[in-house]
């Protein structure tokens, strides 16, 4: 009898063994895809296995082009095309790192007043077929300052203007924005300043103190948070940065806080933009809260003059997968902030990007070749131009 149940044992330890050999394997959570630093390959690379450390890769900076009057945005319209938005009202071409001498298009309505001007600059998400260009800048009419987002025709060695897709958006001479960018939805966000009214950053019907998103010819979309209307977020001093997250719906935006005439100076803000919220401007700010509007995820005093915004998801720098870059033009510096990967709405950290000494700084953007870019803003009035300003500088790898 032993021996049966013996014999009975060992079989069942055998079966045991064949099931949990066989058995597929109790998933509890999924890291996410791409993650800082991996080096595998993600498109055969195992989700289930965890990911290592990001590689710290050495960088260097070096001048990409110089002979710039006050660039304010730039967009790669392929591997070795630069093209950069001037204050001025000028849209320059930079060709193998070499700035034209001829300007592709000269906006001559643009009123290029202290911060006003020929400001931001996207490119269509679908502009190798379409060849779609869009800019805001500050012109005047019937005696007033106001802010227009254009659609251009990229031809070349020349661009047209295409279409005029919202005008008479309330400017001045201060606090007018104005960041474009396309999100995941192929929808055309812009940040808009109070323009020094601040009590119009509160009120729906007025597009100043907004982040609006548009369609691409101009109308607006039909699941905008508030019908009828641009609108997306409201709330907003200054917001001069706008990008998502990789891979993600998760927008980030930068805003300039008080400057002492009309309110505390400091209390810069980096914000996690949602449809239909309020930032609080100019209720709340710095640390102060209310309920029914969002509190930023940092705050800067003194002001850091945060002047961009851009996640990087390329691979030359693994160890900047995921993190959100900014130029400060007071603070004279690129910001780094890390965020959480599987919550990327929760910031862990932030500080200067080490080595960054070349005085203003305005745009940040990832080139094609995954290197990243930034502008220089020492031409602009308020900086102590160097010899060759304003520059594009990149950080390459050491």
């Amino acid at each position: 009898m032993k021996k049966i149940f013996l014999f009975i044992g060992i079989i069942a330890i055998i079966g045991i063994i064949f099931l949990v050999r066989n058995q597929r394997p109790l998933i509890t959570s999924i890291p996410n895809l791409p993650a800082p630093g991996e080096t595998v390959n993600l498109a055969t690379a195992n989700p289930y296995i965890q990911t290592k450390e990001p590689k710290e890769v050495a960088f260097k900076f070096e001048e990409y082009t110089r002979g710039l009057n006050t660039p304010w945005a730039m967009v790669f319209t392929d591997q070795t095309r630069v093209v950069v938005t001037e204050r001025s009202g000028k849209l320059r071409s930079i060709e193998n790192k070499v700035l034209t001498p001829e300007p592709l298009l000269t906006f001559d309505e643009v009123t290029a007043q202290s911060e006003d001007g020929l400001m931001g600059l996207a490119i269509d998400p679908d502009y190798t077929s379409n060849k779609y260009l869009y800019v805001c800048l500050g012109y005047k009419a019937d005696d007033q300052l106001y802010l227009k987002i254009e659609r251009l025709k990229d031809n070349g060695k020349s661009v047209s203007r295409d279409k005029v897709l919202i005008e008479k958006i309330p400017a001045a001479p201060l606090h007018v924005g104005c960041r474009m960018r396309f999100g995941p939805d192929k929808k055309l966000y812009a940040t808009v300043g109070d323009a020094g009214k601040k009590e119009q950053a509160q009120n729906k019907d007025i597009f100043a103190g907004k982040i609006l998103r548009i369609n691409n010819d101009g109308t607006f979309p039909t699941d905008n948070p508030f019908p009828g209307s641009p609108v997306y977020s409201l709330g907003h001093r200054n917001p001069q940065g706008l990008d998502w997250y990789p891979q993600s719906n998760v927008l980030y935006s930068t805003e300039h806080g008080p400057s002492g005439n009309d309110g505390p100076p400091g209390g810069d803000e980096v914000n996690v933009i949602e449809a239909g919220a309020n930032y609080g401007w100019p209720v709340v700010s710095h640390e102060k809260t209310k309920d029914g509007m969002v509190s930023p995820k940092i705050l800067f005093t003194p002001a850091f003059a945060p002047a961009s915004g851009m996640f990087y998801s390329g691979r030359v720098f693994p160890q900047f997968y995921g993190n959100f870059f900014f130029g400060g033009l007071r603070g004279e510096g690129i910001m780094r902030v890390v965020v959480e990967q599987s919550n990327p709405s929760k910031v862990l950290s932030y500080g200067l990007l080490p080595g960054v000494e070349f005085g203003r700084i305005r745009d940040v953007q990832q080139g094609p070749d995954g290197y990243i870019y930034f502008t220089t803003s020492n031409r602009d009035g308020r900086g102590s131009p160097r010899d060759g300003d304003d520059k594009i500088y990149r950080i390459v790898r050491k």
